[in-house]
This record gives structure tokens, sequence and C-alpha cells, in this order.
């Protein structure tokens, strides 16, 4: 009896352990549904007939749309697909990422809607969405874009050829910065990785040859339909993690190398019914083009 008590405390403790980082790594909330035989009952019991009424017609409404979907694809109306894509829902806004919420940051919804998923190919925004993700060890997503400014304005909006020449006292006054809240570790790390990225620029022409390299130069297009199917991690942001870590980069573990990848578009994770996946997979089927 003790020690399934002990399981069960066990098993309750990692859970919270890994919600709680799985909040500040990744720039969503997962949260799975999980309906119980008894909790549909519940459900029914406890339903009257007028709501039964409007989600049945809410049903069919969506399978209607689903329908006409199916419908243009087949006639080849890629553009009247994408057009019904992002119609507006019927609180006049449109369908994004189950984890994008009217109680979200403004800036974490900019966020999603303009820059997550969309292809990066300029070493100063790789720089940064790189940098940025590697804070997701002491932030969430929502916490370090609101101080996306000023970082912009302490490291030299992230051109990483002039940050690599920041010396020690700098460091010192970045830590100091009451409105970043960096430990200078934090800081000297960044300033690290960029010294590295400089030396990946003299090999390779650039930064972005170099990452875009690991997938032959064309975004990762993912479907997946829930939030739940979106991995932390996987065996290619293993790879560059690796590889990076090899040539001097720090704290870009693979789950950090993953939501950089997501971020800079290196892979599209938007769900596919959210307004931004198309958006998103049109990009990234343009012939590449490197800057």
């Amino acid at each position: 009896m003790e020690k399934r008590t002990s399981m069960k405390e066990s098993q309750k403790l990692n859970q919270t352990f890994f919600r709680k980082h799985l909040n500040k790594v990744y720039p969503i909330g997962l949260h799975k549904r999980s309906y119980s035989s008894s909790s549909l009952s519940s459900l029914s019991e406890n339903t009257d007939d007028s709501s039964l009424t409007d989600s049945l017609t809410l049903l069919d409404d969506n399978v209607s749309l689903g329908l006409h979907l199916i419908s243009l694809r087949q006639r080849g109306e890629p553009a009247l697909v994408n057009a019904v894509q992002k119609q507006p829902t019927e609180a006049g806004e449109l369908k994004r990422c189950n984890w994008i919420t009217k109680n979200c940051d403004k800036a974490y919804i900019e966020f999603h809607d303009e820059c997550w998923g969309t292809p990066a190919y300029d070493d100063k925004k790789l720089f940064e969405l790189l940098a940025m993700s590697g804070l997701l060890i002491d932030f969430n997503w929502t916490e370090i874009l609101k101080r996306k400014q000023i970082l912009r304005e302490v490291f030299a909006e992230f051109d990483p050829n002039s940050v690599a020449k920041i010396e020690e006292k700098e460091i010192m006054e970045i830590a100091s910065n009451k409105a970043l809240s960096l430990t200078d570790c934090r800081v000297r790390c960044i300033v690290d990785n960029a010294k590295c990225i400089m030396k990946i620029v003299r090999e390779y022409g650039s930064f972005s040859s170099y990452i875009w390299g690991y997938v032959n130069h064309k975004p990762v297009i993912n479907r997946y339909k829930y939030p739940r199917n979106v991995p932390l991690r996987t065996p290619k942001a293993e790879a560059i993690s690796k590889d990076l870590i090899k040539r001097g980069f720090r704290f870009l573990g693979p789950i950090i190398v993953y939501s950089f990848m997501q971020a800079a578009g290196l892979t599209i994770d938007h769900v596919v019914d959210c307004y931004r996946h198309s958006e998103c997979v049109s990009l990234a089927e343009r012939p590449w083009r490197h800057i």
C-alpha cells in the first residue's frame, strides 16, 4: 500500500515538473483533453435540449465547411481554400492555433501571427531568434517578447559581428540592466554564441547557409491536427544541437534548438486549421532564395 502511494506521488511530481517547464520552453501551452465514458455521461446528463441542438448545428456547419473545402481542392482552387480558411470566427477573430487564447498577451499573439513559422533567412534575424529561444531556460515567450526591443538595443540589433566584439565591461553593464533581468552568465552566453556564428560565417559564407542546409534549404512542412501532436524535439533538432555544441555554442540543447526551428520557420508547426498554416506553407513552397 505504501509502495503504491509512493508511486502515485512520484507520478504527480513528474507531471507537475513537466508541465512547468513545457510552458516555458514551448511557445504554446499544451493541454491534452481526455474524456472518459463517465465524463461523457455526465456531460449529456447536465446538458439541456437547447444546448444539444446548438452543438449539433455547429457540428453540421463544420462538416459542411469541410466538404466545401474538399470540393475546392478537387477543383484546383487553393486560393479560394485559403480565403475560406482565413475567414474570421463568429467572435470576429481569425482561427489560430489552439494555444492562442483571448487571455494571451498582445505581443505573444503578434509573434504567432507575424513571426512563428515564417521562414527567416537573414543572419541578424536568425541570431535574434536563436538568442531569444535560448532565454526560454529562464523565461517564457511572453516575457521574452516584452523584452525584445531592449534586447535589440543592448545587443546591437543582433548583428553577430558587433555582439561578438562585446567585452567584459559591457557584459556586466548589460547584466545590471534591471529591465532585462539577465545574469552575466546569460549575457556572456549570447556573446560567445555570436563569436561561434562568426566562425560559421567564415566557413559557410553565412549562418543562414549553414542552418538551412540541415533541412535542404526548405522548411519542413508538418500537418499536425492537434497541439498534442507537436513534438518538443526531433532527431533533426538533436543533430543540429549536437553540432552547435561541438562548435562551441552554449545552452542550446535539442528542445531549445527545436523551439528556434519553429520560430525561424525551419519547421512549420502551426496546426492545420490555423490560418497561419496555409500562409507559412505558401512561403515554404517558394523556390529557395538565399540572401
